[in-house]
């Protein structure tokens, strides 16, 4: 039952090696979470500079300057304008992840992370040359749109090109290069925000910096195995295979990408096969593991700490040195994970990270509510601040990211990891288009209202997020079979008419070639996973244990359906 926090059985070890140029590309790739964290970084830096804040906010300014709204200091910041410069980014990502999807699927992950890498380049001159608020919301929705593609493609490039054993740590890659850019960002707004009229563009214009790593990194990287074969290119993606693996004998690890290739490309229409009920666990998880990412309130802390510093009474500069120790501490922290979550399992690091979150998040909102907006309180918020940081940091922050990436068959990855990114960034939208407002209106409540977040989630992965450690990326698919819950929509195929599904034995592997089913038969192996490798003796016995009839040698079954929505096969 998932009420425990064990990891599955074993799974299977292609040939190969951990080599360098593996690694490499891995963090060139990753560049694009330095594009992510650096503008989440610099935001409230920038908002906090006064000479931003009189060219594009002058009401704002005013209200600091006279201590909030009508005496209450919880609304110095209190501006629907001032909102949508920081929200703007997200709500154009939102309308770009589905397009980043299909891209990303059909031209691969390596031209999709090039257009990333360039729209960034056209946001960061935008904004660091706006005179003007149109102008520099322009620039942010720029920025949006390749913050969209780059969170598709490169948490899907990094997932399948890392060996499944250490699949957990290069993917987070992605994350620790996030939560360098956020400092790196707020390392530079302290060295800009005394350079009159223009410090706040250097502060932008610095995100060109990864933007360009990005583009080259488009350039001149490889595609994935799964993508090149997915998209014909057999050769050259068994060619990168074995750089990647650093062995010229990759034929068990090829044949079992392309048995699952086949079988996706029987599916004609991932959008409408991803909202079918077989799917719905991964959805579900993938989904849910995102937008709690978001409801942990984390970003009311990278976007706006320095002004809630300024509210509780500090200084600007007070603001923004407070401000990096928080970044540094978000940054450290996750190199925790890099270790824990091949090590322990997702499920230990996001239960514990909750459970840490909750208790920081309570603390500081007794603090604010027993003593008001009081500089000293402000250090004892800063405190629990980064005790709350460091839980988030080593947890959701890292494994939103990689559970949601991973769970995913290749069928729906890239439909799946959009849908996933859409609601990453529609409920970024929503925190950075509210917070300031329901600082105003909720003060010292809001933290409680996150903690009740924090509680809500952890009993959700409690209950239903199975372990994926040590798994091969086409074989995470299978454990929703062996979940207490999901069980009875894995096993269920689809109502009204026949799935063919190819089964294979540990053995045999995925024979490359098998007939696939008839074109045109709606292919999605609702109970075992389309694109799952029927590889590992764990899964495979628990195959031969829930299928109907034995799964022995090569072949192909009919599986009969039923009209029950929880016909678990029993």
């Amino acid at each position: 039952m998932a009420g425990g926090i064990l990891a599955t059985g074993p799974a299977k070890r292609y040939a190969g090696r951990i080599t360098p140029y593996v690694v490499l590309t891995c963090i060139v790739a990753a560049s694009g979470g330095a594009l992510f964290g650096y503008d989440n970084g610099v935001t409230g830096g920038v908002v906090a500079m006064p000479d931003f804040l009189e060219r594009f906010f002058p009401s704002v300014l005013a209200d600091v300057e006279a201590d909030g709204q009508n005496g209450n200091p919880y609304c110095k910041y209190n501006s629907q304008p001032l909102q949508w410069f920081t929200s703007s980014l997200f709500i154009a990502g939102v309308f770009a992840a589905l397009p980043a999807g299909y891209t990303t699927r059909k031209y691969g992950r390596k031209r999709t992370m090039l257009i990333a890498g360039l729209l960034f380049d056209a946001g960061v001159i935008i904004t660091c040359a706006a005179f003007n608020l149109a102008m520099l919301i322009i620039g942010r929705i720029l920025l949006g749109i390749a913050v969209a593609f780059a969170s598709v493609a490169v948490t899907l490039y990094n997932s399948e090109m890392a060996p499944a054993h250490i699949r957990g740590r290069l993917n987070q890659i992605f994350q620790v290069v996030l939560t360098l850019g956020i400092v790196l960002a707020q390392a530079i707004n302290i060295g800009t925000q005394h350079i009159a009229g223009y410090g706040w563009r250097i502060s932008l214009m610095f995100a060109g910096v990864p933007a360009l790593v990005l583009t080259l990194g488009g350039l001149l990287l490889p595609d994935t195995p799964n993508s090149l074969i997915e998209r014909g290119h057999q050769e050259q993606g068994k060619q990168v295979l074995r750089d990647i693996r650093g062995v010229d004998n990759v034929e068990e690890e090829f044949k079992d990408i392309k048995a699952a290739c086949e079988r996706a490309a029987l599916v004609v229409n991932p959008w409408r096969t991803i909202f079918k009920p077989s799917y719905a666990p991964q959805l579900f998880v993938a989904i849910t593991a995102t937008l709690f990412q978001q409801w942990t309130g984390i970003n009311t802390i990278i976007f706006y700490a320095p002004q809630l510093f300024i509210t509780l009474g500090a200084s600007q500069s007070a603001a923004l040195a407070a401000t990096i120790v928080t970044g540094v501490v978000n940054h450290l922290a996750t190199y925790v994970s890099l270790w824990a979550a091949d090590e322990f399992g997702r499920r230990v690091l996001f239960i514990e990270g909750g459970i840490q979150m909750t208790f920081a998040l309570v603390v500081i909102g007794i603090t604010l509510a027993a003593t008001g907006a009081q500089v000293w309180a402000a250090w004892f918020v800063l405190a629990f601040m980064c005790v709350y940081i460091s839980a988030y940091a080593w947890s959701w922050g890292p494994l939103g990211w990689l559970y949601s990436s991973e769970v995913q068959p290749l069928e729906t990855r890239s439909a799946g990891q959009s849908i996933t990114t859409l609601v990453n960034l529609m409920f970024s939208f929503v925190i950075g288009q509210t917070y300031l407002s329901m600082l105003c209106s909720m003060r010292w409540g809001l933290f409680f209202f996150f903690a009740g977040m924090c509680v809500l989630m952890t009993i959700t992965v409690y209950g239903f997020y199975p372990e994926t450690k040590g798994l091969g990326i086409e074989e995470t698919p299978l454990v929703f079979q062996k979940h207490w819950f999901w069980k009875r929509f894995t096993r269920r195929p689809d109502r009204g008419k026949d799935i063919q599904l190819l089964s294979v034995n540990g053995a045999a592997g995925a024979h490359a070639g098998s007939k696939p089913a008839a074109p045109g038969t709606d292919v999605e192996a609702a109970s075992f996973g389309a694109s799952s490798h029927l590889n590992g003796t764990a899964p495979l016995a628990q195959l031969e244990r829930e299928s109907p009839s034995p799964v022995a040698g090569l072949r192909q079954e009919k599986v009969p359906l039923s009209d029950d929505p929880f016909w678990d096969g029993a």
